[in-house]
């Protein structure tokens, strides 16, 4: 048997950093807006008849690893490829297996390619071991894998993207997280988004781990700063609903703004430059994708403007990835 699993990776639009428990408790009402994008983090099972081995492959980071039996994979000091043998390990499949997974998404891009890996693999496993789980499950089982391989908190928005697709509200309750599919035309948000890469961030994750131990620890300037995002965020909502997109990019620089402050490691010269001449090209607004320190930058214009903006960033150092809304999410097969 063979499954194959793709998941689409996100931009984070705004409320970022508010979906890590507990802190968008301290910052109701919190929602966070993010959008699933055609860059993919894939996925190949495949069974081994008779053989108890177990191998598995990362073709965009050129590792490998292989072990005798499901056991032998337990009971290593270290794997090479942690988040792989963490699902292997939940899952404890009966027969030995081939996993390879592969990203398009470039390296530390800042728009969640572990994630939508982690909800692919889900999706995989689940069809392998018939689970039977719905999509709500994978992403929860997503998000505490990878909390267990980075050893600090993880939230759940960058997980929603990649199961479901579209564009997403999550809202952040004290009884859990809520997904509404925002009332929004995808290709009216398309026609205006813009990614680039900037480059590879010095630690994946850090910034967003520093910005949640400050929370935690009572720091009034960070509180302040999180409380502000999450009212840029729930304005946001709903100006998306209302097709405002003069008001969205006002709101994205206005959350960039205060996002920025956190933590003088979550912006570089480059991305300053890039938001900078993005705007005076005529950019409604712009921001950095996930926790920052470089990857990938965001930027929302007026189509007419579309072309204008691409050079600038081009021209201050980003490489522009040409993009599409995901409309569906997650998507498994079964070959063979």
């Amino acid at each position: 048997m063979r499954i194959v699993a793709r998941a689409p990776t996100r931009i984070d639009l705004a409320g970022g950093t508010l979906d890590i428990w507990p802190v968008y408790l301290y910052h109701q009402p919190a929602v966070t807006l993010n959008c699933a994008i055609s860059l993919y983090a894939s996925c190949t099972l495949e069974t081994q008849g008779r053989t108890k081995a177990i191998t598995l492959i990362s073709r965009d980071t050129r590792r490998r690893e292989h072990f005798s039996s499901y056991r032998a994979l337990v009971g290593a000091a270290r794997h090479k490829l942690p988040l792989l043998a963490q699902f292997v390990k939940f899952f404890a499949p009966r027969a030995g297996l081939t996993l390879t997974t592969d990203s398009e998404a470039p390296a530390g891009a800042g728009i969640s390619g572990s994630s939508a890996l982690a909800v692919a693999l889900s999706a995989a496993f689940d069809r392998l071991t018939g689970w039977g789980r719905r999509r709500e499950d994978w992403i929860h089982l997503s998000r505490d894998i990878e909390a267990i391989v980075l050893g600090v908190p993880t939230g759940t928005q960058d997980h929603y993207p990649a199961a479901f697709g579209g564009v997403s509200e999550i809202q952040l309750l004290p009884a859990g997280e809520k997904r509404l599919e925002a009332r929004v035309d995808p290709s009216e948000l398309e026609k205006r988004l813009v990614l680039c890469y900037t480059g590879k961030p010095r630690k994946s994750g850090i910034n967003n781990w520093k910005v949640f131990k400050s929370q935690i620890e009572g720091d009034r300037r960070v509180h302040r700063n999180l409380e502000e995002i999450s009212q840029i965020a729930c304005e946001m909502a709903g100006q998306i609903r209302k097709h405002n997109w003069s008001d969205v990019g006002r709101l994205m620089h206005e959350e960039w703004s205060h996002r920025r402050r956190n933590l003088p490691t979550i912006s570089t010269p480059t991305i300053d430059r890039i938001i900078a001449d993005a705007r005076r090209a005529g950019a409604l607004g712009g921001k950095v994708c996930g926790a920052g320190g470089g990857g990938c930058v965001a930027v929302l214009t007026q189509p007419d403007a579309r072309k204008r903006v691409e050079a600038a960033i081009a021209h201050a150092g980003g490489q522009l990835l040409p993009i599409r809304i995901d409309r569906r999410g997650v998507r498994v097969r079964v070959v063979g």
